[in-house]
């Protein structure tokens, strides 16, 4: 059963998004929210699995919420829900610690699975916000890909081949399958990763790896066969 927490201020969405969750026998709404303060509060005392996180509230907007629920309570997983796919807010949730990001005309099916996804650990965008954010910062920096690569260049294959994982939403235990290494070998990777690239967590390297150039990561791989 994955416990939510649904932090919305309009009550009818919310009452809407509570009727739609609850159909399904694995997803249980414990608690509500109307603003970003409360849905800190209610995240410290119910301690949810995941936060459906709207942006724009008042008292606390939600990015300021995912920002402190994130630093405060790690193992609480926060999914944006949104009308705004403006790119700027994007960076902004994903760079503070939201495990994904989705638009409010998602299909139901496909939010109840984006909820399951993101409680196992996988990073979830709506169809087209990577390109949509990714093409906006190539405009923005013609040389933050050659910064890329020479980050990238600082692993070794080992690490690189965890990192593609990573950015597949794989889990540790299913990149030690896949790899056939411990999972105590995957976590020392995944740590010497975040080091070595200046990232905060999963999410981050997922979202580093996405901004690569299309080919880059394999082409990498393929150079140290």
């Amino acid at each position: 059963m994955i416990r939510l927490l649904l932090a919305e201020d309009k009550t009818i969405i919310r009452q809407g998004l509570r009727r739609l969750l609850e159909s399904y026998a694995d997803l249980k709404v414990v608690g509500e929210a109307e603003n970003g303060q409360q849905a800190v509060e209610q995240a410290a005392i119910l301690q949810p699995d995941l936060v459906l996180m709207d942006v724009r509230m008042p008292v606390m907007d939600g990015m300021a919420a995912t920002q402190l629920i994130c630093d405060r309570f790690p193992q609480v997983k926060v999914l944006i829900l949104t009308t705004f796919d403006d790119e700027q807010y994007i960076e902004k949730v994903m760079d503070v610690g939201a495990s994904g990001y989705l638009l409010k005309d998602t299909p139901s099916e496909e939010l109840a699975d984006a909820i399951r996804s993101a409680h196992r650990g996988y990073t979830q965008l709506g169809p087209g916000l990577f390109k949509k954010v990714f093409s906006q910062r190539s405009v923005a920096s013609k040389n933050s890909a050659d910064s890329r690569r020479l980050e990238l260049a600082n692993l070794t294959p080992r690490e690189r081949e965890v990192l593609s994982l990573i950015a597949t939403g794989a889990s540790n235990r299913e990149i030690a399958e896949i790899l056939c290494i411990a999972e105590k070998t995957v976590k020392n990777h995944v740590s010497s990763i975040l080091s070595r690239l200046n990232l905060r967590d999963r999410t981050q390297a997922a979202v580093f790896t996405h901004s690569l150039p299309h080919t880059k990561l394999s082409e990498n791989l393929k150079a140290d066969e």
